[in-house]
């Protein structure tokens, strides 16, 4: 089974640890290459300075690397859906792409607010209104006009979009009815929360009856956080956290990626040596314990069972 990885930065700056990992992008570039060389498939760009930032950090990533994709944390209300779909069909068709969108839920802005209450489902139902016209954007062939709760375009068109944009990766997570049902409409990749193999996989049940309500439920993929912490830090993990040093860690997501989970999305391993020790330690040996159980099972089911019956005695 084809497993991918996904590098999520953190704050890694040696005298301040709160600078952000994009914040010498010479030193940055560096690492890039680092992290497409041991095995990673993606990198997450979710700057705290915001979505044009992450616009900015993203276009000089996917420049200087040639096989990584971007996952690019996206927010809808920030700047006007005709502006963010020419933008991200620009760099979507320029890195042959190699370009993903990751849509978070924020709170409505104060401007908003005096309109209409704040809530929740507002903030799905925005989400929902932006994507349909992002996808419509990026795929029709001539001008049209909008009129929704959230949003009014007039002659929206965006030229140029190349011929990967309007198969733009979406990616999504939520908990809430509300939040599954526009992912399910939406999404292509569902970012899971983590948790027990049993909490993990009821969401997943969720996410694809969602999903199956638009036809959708054969197009998912799932993908899940993956904490990995020095051995001094060992004492720190959360309790329905999937986290330890890299080697274990490899140990522990067999029986998740037997569920069908075919991302892990890394947290912590910023630094050089770090992220060398993932690729070695983590990325490799999960993919050859999976090779090596795989070539050894009998018959369908086999691996999926004994992985995770494995995982529970554990």
């Amino acid at each position: 089974m084809p497993i991918e990885f996904t590098h999520v930065p953190g704050k890694t700056h040696p005298a301040d640890s709160t600078v952000p990992f994009f914040y010498d992008f010479a030193e940055t570039a560096t690492k890039l290459s680092l992290i497409e060389e041991v095995g990673f498939q993606k990198i997450v760009v979710d700057d705290q300075a915001g979505l044009l930032t992450n616009m900015d950090i993203a276009a000089r990533a996917l420049d200087r690397t040639s096989s990584l994709g971007v996952v690019l944390t996206h927010w809808a209300g920030v700047i006007e859906p005709t502006v963010a779909a020419r933008q991200l069909a620009g760099l979507h068709a320029k890195s042959g792409g190699r370009l993903s969108l990751r849509m978070l839920s924020e709170p409505l802005n104060d401007d908003d607010a005096e309109a209409r209450p704040v809530g929740h489902t507002l903030v799905w139902q925005r989400i929902d209104e932006y994507l349909v016209l992002l996808k419509r954007l990026w795929s029709n062939d001539r001008p049209f006009d909008h009129e929704g709760a959230f949003y009014s375009v007039r002659a929206g068109y965006v030229p140029r979009k190349g011929p990967h944009s309007a198969d733009m990766t979406i990616r999504m997570g939520g908990q809430s009815g509300t939040a599954l049902r526009v992912a399910g409409r939406h999404a292509d990749v569902f970012e899971l929360t983590p948790g027990s193999l049993d909490e993990i996989r009821q969401l997943m049940e969720r996410v694809r009856s969602a999903a199956a309500e638009h036809g959708r439920a054969g197009r998912l993929r799932f993908a899940l956080p993956v904490r990995i912490r020095s051995e001094d830090n060992a004492s720190c993990q959360k309790a329905v956290e999937i986290a330890g040093s890299p080697a274990q860690i490899a140990l522990s997501l067999l029986p998740y990626a037997v569920l069908g989970i075919q991302e892990f999305m890394v947290v912590g391993v910023d630094r050089p040596r770090e992220i060398a020790t993932a690729g070695r330690e983590t990325i490799a040996l999960l993919r050859n314990s999976l090779a090596r159980r795989e070539a050894d099972v009998p018959q369908p089911g086999a691996f999926a069972a004994g992985a995770i019956r494995e995982a529970r005695a554990g």
